[in-house]
């Protein structure tokens, strides 16, 4: 089968490799879609935490179960299915607390171990989930959006409050379409006014502004009587902006960081005492999340054909990456497509 590797950053190469064994327990999954996410383009450009090379990028994944191990119905086979890529011990006290998101001893598909930029990809059947009603291309966008619908659960965002995500790639976007489904006003900050427009646009934000152009503290206030945002959340991977962040938060606010980047973040202690501020950190997501998303999807309430601005195939990638990674490129989602498989897999 056909395998893109990062090498090392900067550097992809497509190889073959044999088509991986399916165990008890697990499933072989022909893979149809691979969603292009931040963590792929850090990993590409050397700059994601918990990262070693080579490596096989893909965690973002739809496909259909070609083969069921032991132990696994073979009802699974044939089935449309997405990946949840965070394999946790469930051993660990945080798992023993429903904290599967951050297990002590966590490993994501296409960061720990290799992921699913190729043809075939063997996983655990516990962590596939088949969807029949909706398409392969929003099957492998659910990964994305959990995280925001996380993020929004780790917020506690309610009806009638003040969210402000700093942000607005595939993740911020995710914060934006669950925080509406709750009934919260939501206003976008970004950098880049075509997808603060997508943002107002086509997803309903309530106000965006230009994080360097606007006065976005003036914004704030005047949405909110006066007073800073209710829930704050960043999804920039930028540390000035996460720093920044703490300072749209109104007094009794929330703080959640989403990003992950390889700094670290100061604030102004006396400032985040007299607001008494909240600052959370939210993690991949749970199984929940995952379900909230796929519910909202198909009430119509989340939206993924919008996300998505460039497509390729598989073997292109070694071409195509470089380009995605530029930022004149105006990537907000790209989208691998596979088409289905043509080999034989013997059970």
């Amino acid at each position: 089968m056909q395998v893109v590797v990062c090498s090392k950053p900067g550097e992809m190469a497509v190889i073959d490799r044999p088509v991986p064994d399916c165990g008890p327990g697990e499933a072989l999954v022909a893979i149809r879609r691979i969603g292009i996410c931040g963590t792929d383009i850090h990993a590409f450009g050397g700059n994601q935490p918990y990262f070693a090379y080579p490596r096989v990028l893909g965690h973002e994944l739809s496909g259909e179960v070609v083969l069921t191990g032991d132990d696994v119905s073979p009802e699974l086979i044939g089935q449309p299915v997405y990946v949840i890529p965070y394999l946790h011990c469930g051993e660990c006290r945080a798992c023993r607390q429903g904290s599967t998101n951050c297990c002590q001893r966590l490993e994501v598909v296409g960061v720990h171990r290799d992921g699913g930029m190729a043809e075939w990809l063997n996983v655990p059947a516990s962590h596939l989930v088949p969807v029949p009603g909706l398409s392969a291309e929003a099957l492998a966008l659910v990964e994305c959006q959990a995280i925001g619908a996380h993020a929004v659960r780790r917020g506690q965002v309610e009806r009638d409050e003040l969210v402000v995500v700093v942000g607005a790639g595939p993740i911020g976007i995710g914060v934006l379409q669950v925080a509406k489904s709750r009934g919260a006003r939501v206003a976008m900050v970004d950098t880049n006014r075509d997808r603060l427009a997508l943002c107002r646009d086509a997803l309903g934000a309530d106000a965006v502004w230009h994080a360097v152009e606007d006065d976005v503290t003036a914004g704030i206030e005047a949405l909110n009587d006066g007073a800073l945002a209710d829930v704050v959340f960043d999804a920039t991977g930028n540390p000035e902006a996460m720093i920044r962040g703490f300072d749209f938060a109104g007094h009794g606010g929330r703080y959640v960081l989403v990003s992950v980047v390889k700094a670290d973040i100061s604030f102004s202690d006396p400032d985040f005492h007299r607001k008494e501020l909240t600052l959370l950190g939210s993690r991949n997501a749970t199984r929940e999340d995952f379900e909230t998303v796929t519910r909202l999807m198909a009430s119509g309430d989340l939206l993924t054909e919008p996300l998505i601005t460039h497509r390729g195939r598989l073997e292109e990638l070694p071409t195509l990456m470089p380009q995605w990674c530029a930022p004149a490129s105006g990537v907000i989602k790209a989208m691998v497509t596979l088409d289905a498989a043509t080999a034989e897999v013997e059970s």
